[in-house]
């Protein structure tokens, strides 16, 4: 039945996508407050006030609109512009996605860059131009190593996993609890150091244990202006001058960068030496390999895995049930072993993925400028954005939108089963539409297809061990906190 209704909305979107050249023309509302003071006032609102749900949100409703114009964080004076026209409908998020009318460059999260200083002075690929020759190097370089490295994807995973588990079983005996995301972020590492550093053990190099800690803080010091501590003793204002008025200083964790990049440097040599064949200096190709896999995809799976773990833990055990019947039995038809075309045969395991990447996205930012004049469209009216102006998208909001999405605002396991997929068109967690692929030529993130088959394999390896589970969920700066209370071993 749930499929049903979604098949209705998508049936109503394609005839609003097809008449949108009828859609009348108004003006974008909203405004900007007083100079510097209208975007302290909406910093404020945004960290302190009401929370970033809540500020796009309330907006919206204000001005009866899903474009509207307002400041965003960080403002004075980590970012030169805060003024930015918003867009949280499925409709018009897209044009956020489309490299010939609007630019990427300097802008990944945030209406702001982070020093290069973090990145060994140099600007990487996330914050390059499509345009720019190098960009087309560098994103050529990280699809193929992926693409070349995709047969070792699930081993990898696979040996990395089996120490999670252990450490989550002992945890759970130990302390009648088991606190998932540290053990999350420690499988998450060990994966990608292994995946491209050609197998070793970061354990074995010169960071140690300390894989994540050292990558959470190098990601932290870039990502401050758009978090808030929440700390109860710390005054507001005061946090906000530390956080979010002035670029944190990259000094602060120099140290243990250099332990990161000489990890990376000295166990990745055979990518190393495809980027000189390519034109790139080992060391620029080192830093842009540590930032896809430390700032992109580590920093994606840090909020991706624990998310899942949260949707699928509340979702109870009508759903763990079926997803061990659909995972067993896919497994025991390819001889007991996991493998993809085996993960193929899972559609339910697929859609949850993609219900809690629609539901909690990783990225929820995207800041782009408009190279030219540009008409937009939501789903009752058109609006134009002039040349120069920055247009800011705010994904939470964009991907539970009502008008395309039946009960947007819950999680639906079956949502893409079936003739759901045809909704994965509006799924864009990737900086890109989910039934795109990432090209050169775009800012689509390059390991897309990786980090939807590392869920799968997470809830597929899960469920080959256990039948059932209970959690307990709270926030966290960067995504869930999650806390495993029970664990049910396989019986069949």
């Amino acid at each position: 039945m749930a499929n049903t209704k979604d098949s209705y909305h998508i049936i109503t979107m394609d005839t609003k996508e097809s008449s949108i050249p009828n859609l009348p023309m108004k003006e974008i509302p909203g405004d900007y407050g007083v100079p510097f003071l209208g975007a302290i006032k909406d910093r404020y609102d945004f960290h302190y006030n009401q929370g970033a749900d809540e500020f796009f949100r309330s907006r919206m409703e204000k001005h009866d609109s899903t474009i509207f114009r307002t400041n965003v964080p960080p403002g004075p004076f980590n970012a030169r512009n805060s003024k930015v026209v918003v867009l949280v409908d499925a409709v018009s998020y897209p044009i956020l996605f489309d490299s010939s009318q609007v630019d990427k460059e300097n802008y990944f999260e945030g209406t702001f860059m982070s020093s290069p200083s973090f990145n060994g002075g140099y600007k990487v690929c996330g914050f390059l131009g499509t345009t720019d020759p190098k960009h087309t190097t560098l994103k050529g370089l990280f699809l193929s190593t992926l693409t070349r490295l995709h047969d070792k994807f699930i081993p990898i995973f696979t040996t990395s996993i089996t120490q999670m588990f252990t450490s989550l079983e002992k945890e759970l005996s130990e302390k009648g609890a088991s606190y998932f995301n540290p053990i999350s972020d420690n499988l998450s590492f060990e994966f990608l150091f292994r995946l491209f550093c050609e197998g070793k053990n970061p354990v074995e190099t010169s960071v140690g244990t300390n894989g994540p800690k050292i990558v959470d803080k190098w990601v932290f010091l870039q990502l401050a202006p758009l978090i808030s501590l929440g700390l109860k003793y710390v005054p507001n204002f005061l946090e906000d001058l530390v956080l979010h008025t002035f670029p944190l200083p990259y000094f602060l964790v120099k140290g243990d960068h250099q332990k990161l990049y000489n990890a990376f440097y000295n166990s990745m040599k055979d990518i190393l030496d495809e980027a000189e064949k390519l034109g790139v200096k080992r060391e620029e190709a080192c830093h842009n390999f540590i930032f896809l896999a430390g700032f992109n995809s580590y920093g994606g799976m840090k909020v991706f895995f624990p998310s899942l773990i949260k949707w699928i833990g509340t979702s109870g055990p009508s759903l763990h049930t079926r997803l061990v019947k659909e995972i067993r039995t896919a497994v025991k038809e390819a001889g007991g072993v996991i493998t993809l075309s085996a993960i193929d045969k899972m559609p339910l395991v697929k859609s949850v993925v993609y219900e809690t990447l629609r539901m909690d996205p990783p990225v929820p930012f995207q800041t782009v400028k408009a190279r030219k004049n540009i008409i937009v469209s939501n789903h009752e009216a058109s609006f134009l954005i002039k040349k120069d102006e920055l247009i800011f998208g705010y994904q939470p909001l964009a991907t539970k939108d009502s008008k395309v999405f039946k009960n947007g605002e819950e999680f639906n396991p079956d949502r893409f089963v079936g003739y759901g997929e045809k909704l994965l068109k509006y799924v864009y967690w990737s900086n890109g539409k989910e039934t795109d692929n990432p090209t050169v030529s775009d800012k689509q993130c390059p390991g897309k297809d990786l980090i939807v088959l590392l869920g799968r394999l997470l809830v597929v390896e899960f469920f080959m061990r256990y039948d059932t589970f209970e959690i307990e969920f709270g926030k966290l700066l960067l995504g869930s906190k999650v806390t495993f209370k029970s664990l049910t071993k396989a019986t069949s």
